[in-house]
């Protein structure tokens, strides 16, 4: 119920006045049945952008992090995401990806839009990033169509770190939906599943005009803070 409430009536009218969003290809998300919508991940604003805008619900696959954070903004993020209908994901340990391939399955069992960031994170640097797996083993494995879709502007307006957007027009592109049924049964083969990642970003990167980056995010951008110059601190002199 509070899902509704956010996007019709205190946040979504919102957003739409603040950004102006562009949107194209809206048509090509299904009035009705199970689709998966594979977007780039630019920034926190994209949480709010692309589900204010679509006419059905759409349900996420969110970090479970969201959900544990301490003090009084922690329990204001976990309420707001939780009411949201988000389902939170621990991306630790060695069956994170599992976890979170039993839950986005369940959100298609039902029928529902499942949203994922195939990327598995936010990228740092407004590029596009390797996908994960999963998002292909979810597709094969309900045999339902994948929409990609392209984020344009939310980098600008609230890279990582800026706690408050700026206010600026966005755009949101659609993609024609993709078919993998000539996939079928084929969810547990590495050869497959990374085809079906590959084309998937592909498509997202031709709506996105990004620079790709043929390695994940994660592992990019880890080995740049290994790098990174140590700061210096001001002590006192003797």
């Amino acid at each position: 119920m509070f899902y509704y409430v956010l996007k019709y009536v205190l946040l979504g009218p919102l957003l739409r006045v603040l950004f102006r969003p562009r949107i194209e290809g809206l048509e090509n998300i299904p009035e009705e049945g199970a689709a998966i919508v594979a977007g780039n991940h630019l920034s926190f604003s994209d949480h709010f952008l692309m589900p204010a805008i679509l006419k059905r619900r759409i349900t996420f696959l969110a970090k479970a992090e969201y959900f544990t954070g301490p003090g009084i903004k922690g329990r204001l993020t976990a309420f707001f995401f939780r009411s949201a209908g988000q389902i939170p994901v621990d991306r630790s340990g060695k069956d994170a990806g599992q976890a979170a391939i039993r839950e986005g399955l369940g959100v298609l069992g039902k029928d529902e839009l499942l949203g994922i960031y195939p990327e598995g994170t936010r990228s740092h640097d407004g590029r596009l990033y390797k996908g994960k797996v999963g998002v292909a083993v979810m597709a094969i494995t309900a045999r339902v169509p994948v929409i990609p879709c392209a984020m344009v502007g939310t980098f600008e307006i609230q890279p990582p770190g800026q706690v408050v957007p700026k206010i600026k027009r966005v755009t949101i592109r659609f993609g024609e939906p993709l078919d993998f049924s000539r996939y079928a049964g084929m969810e547990n083969q590495k050869a497959a599943i990374r085809a079906v990642t590959d084309e998937i970003m592909y498509a997202i990167l031709g709506l996105s005009d990004q620079e790709y980056v043929d390695e994940y995010a994660a592992k990019v951008k880890a080995a740049e803070q290994e790098v990174a110059p140590p700061k210096r601190f001001r002590g006192l002199r003797r």
